[in-house]
C-alpha cells in the first residue's frame, strides 16, 4: 500500500526538499502541499492523506492549531500528524502531542530517519524518540496543565490491571516486542490489550496514549535521569 503524504511548512524550498525524497521511494507519494496552517487543515479535509508532515511554526495558522483541528475530527480519524521542529525541546511540541500528533522529528534528521518516521507514524504507532521525549514529557506533558488532557486518575481505574501494566510499559518507551518478552505474551496480546485501553481512554494513537499515562499520573517523570 502506498502511504500518502501530506507536506505543511511555510517554506517552498523544505517542501521541495521533502517531495523530491518522499517521491524517491516506492511505498510512498506527496499528494499535496500546504504553506500554512489552515491550508494544511484545508488539504486534509479533502484529500484524506495518511500521514501529514506539519511543521510546528507556521503563518496564519500554527502547526499546533492545525493538528488540533485535524485530530479533533472524527471523519480524518485515519490521518495521522508527525511534527517536524527545530527545537524538539519546544513545548509547543509537547501541545502538539496533547492535541493528537502521533510524534515529532527534528528537521535536521537524516533521510532514513525521516522516511521511517512517516512508516512508523502512517501504521498507527507512535514516533517519540526517548531522549527527547523523556525531557518534553518530565519539563511539561507531566505539569499541573488541565488544557487538553486525556485521562483523569478515575478513567484510568476502569482499565484492567494487565492493561495499566501495559500502558505503564509503553509509556516507558517499550515496544509491542519488549512488552510481549516482559511480560511472557504474545506481541498480538500485547496489541489487544493497547487497543483496548487506547479505546477506553479515547486516546487517538498510541501517542495519545503515553501522554495518558503521564497526565492521568499513572506514570511519575524523574527528573534527575529522564523516565
Amino acid at each position: 500500500m502506498t502511504i500518502r503524504v501530506l507536506l505543511a511548512d511555510d517554506q517552498a524550498l523544505l517542501r521541495a526538499t521533502f517531495r523530491i525524497l518522499i517521491d524517491s521511494v516506492e511505498d510512498m507519494t506527496v499528494i499535496g502541499e500546504a504553506a500554512d496552517g489552515q491550508e494544511a487543515v484545508d488539504l486534509t479535509a479533502t484529500h484524506r492523506p495518511d500521514v501529514v508532515l506539519m511543521d510546528i511554526r507556521m503563518p496564519n495558522l500554527d502547526g499546533v492549531a492545525a493538528t488540533a483541528a485535524i485530530c479533533s475530527r472524527a471523519d480524518l480519524s485515519d490521518t495521522h500528524i508527525l511534527v517536524l521542529t527545530t527545537f524538539e525541546n519546544d513545548e509547543n511540541v509537547a501541545k502538539a502531542l496533547r492535541a493528537g500528533a502521533s510524534g515529532f522529528l527534528g528537521k535536521g534528521v537524516s533521510p532514513e530517519v525521516l522516511l521511517s518516521g512517516i512508516r512508523t507514524v502512517a501504521a498507527g504507532e507512535a514516533l517519540l524518540s526517548p531522549g527527547a521525549t523523556r525531557s518534553l514529557i518530565t519539563r511539561f506533558l507531566a505539569s499541573p496543565d488541565t488544557d487538553g488532557l486525556l485521562a483523569l486518575p478515575e478513567a484510568v481505574k476502569a482499565l484492567t490491571d494487565r492493561e495499566r501494566e501495559v500502558m505503564t510499559l509503553a509509556a516507558h518507551g517499550r515496544s509491542n516486542t519488549e512488552i510481549a518478552e516482559h511480560l511472557v505474551l504474545s506481541p498480538l496480546t500485547v496489541r489487544s490489550h493497547i487497543q483496548r485501553a487506547m479505546t477506553k481512554l479515547d486516546a487517538r494513537d498510541r501517542a495519545q496514549l503515553v501522554v495518558a499515562a503521564y497526565q492521568s499520573g499513572l506514570v511519575k517523570p524523574r527528573p534527575d535521569n529522564g523516565v
